[in-house]
């Protein structure tokens, strides 16, 4: 009952009726979970416009001791895994506010950096870390335009526009600029790592940027996660049995699939849905399916 009062009174008021009580301690907890990429219509992406939102709800939580972020992601873009990260230390710095991760299924190579936004990072014993490392992959038609009787016309104002097309032989100096390319983004992902972790990091092994993964416990020898522990028990240990976890959400349409940040539902209907759309809509579709297709290759890389 004078937990249920105590927070209804005036300061002041409370003090003289109900000296010492203290509400019970808070912790935001928010939900990053999916591939991060752009998101589109039929197509939920982990990225700084859907998490934006849920952060700062989270950080600005009333009496929030702690921000929690659960993190489930194989990676994606770059970009958006550095800005999501910056946000998150942005908004950590701003309010004061400290930071706990704690990977789920898997945290690698993008979702890992986000999980390096925490003062620090725990995990289960069977969760997959790190892949800190730069891919880029594709396909070459050429062999099969060829086979079919089709001929490739492009045509380009600079002479590396059209570099690794797809339809046309790779050529060695577009490989050699690619590779140029993915060096500077590693370099940068290295240093951000090394930023983060600090002392913990056993940076004198060779592996940890080599873009290998191991499970929890491999992880924490390798002094990239902390410890293994659940957001639960682990905000007991700090917090007291009595802490309050606190899951900020951001509402979503209906018909988005919720890979952004774990959403609770949205209303609307179908005249919604084909307003959004519009022509585009199969196009839509047939771009849906081959996000679909490389975000089950992204999970299945790590057995997922």
């Amino acid at each position: 009952m004078k937990n249920r009062i105590a927070p209804l009174l005036p300061p002041p008021l409370r003090k003289r009726l109900l000296p010492g009580w203290e509400p019970k301690p808070v912790i935001a907890v928010v939900r990053l979970s999916g591939v991060i990429g752009p998101s589109q219509p039929l197509r939920g992406g982990l990225n700084l416009a859907s998490v934006a939102g849920p952060l700062e709800a989270a950080f600005s939580l009333k009496g929030a001791k702690a921000v929690a972020l659960l993190v489930n992601s194989p990676g994606g873009s770059p970009v958006q895994s550095s800005l999501i990260y910056k946000r998150i230390r942005s908004l950590a710095e701003e309010k004061g506010v400290p930071v706990y991760a704690f990977a789920e299924d898997v945290a690698a190579s993008g979702g890992y950096m986000i999980a390096c936004a925490a003062d620090e990072i725990y995990a289960d014993e069977s969760s997959i870390i790190g892949s800190i490392g730069v891919v880029s992959a594709g396909f070459g038609f050429t062999g099969l335009i060829e086979k079919l009787g089709v001929e490739r016309r492009v045509h380009t104002a600079g002479e590396s526009k059209a570099m690794l097309d797809p339809f046309q032989p790779e050529k060695e100096d577009d490989v050699r600029r690619l590779e140029a390319l993915q060096k500077d983004v590693h370099e940068n992902f290295k240093k951000l790592v090394r930023d983060a972790r600090g002392d913990r990091l056993k940076a004198d092994d060779p592996a940890i940027f080599s873009g290998e993964f191991w499970a929890g416990e491999g992880a924490r020898e390798r002094g990239l996660v902390d410890g293994i522990a659940d957001v639960r028990g682990k905000m007991r240990d700090l917090f007291g049995k009595d802490v309050k976890l606190k899951l900020v959400t951001q509402r979503t349409p209906w018909w988005r699939p919720g890979g952004g940040v774990g959403f609770t539902g949205g209303t609307g209907g179908p005249e919604r849905l084909f307003g959004q759309l519009g022509a585009g809509f199969a196009a839509e579709i047939g771009e849906g399916l081959i996000a679909a297709a490389e975000r089950r290759s992204l999970w299945s890389r790590f057995g997922l």
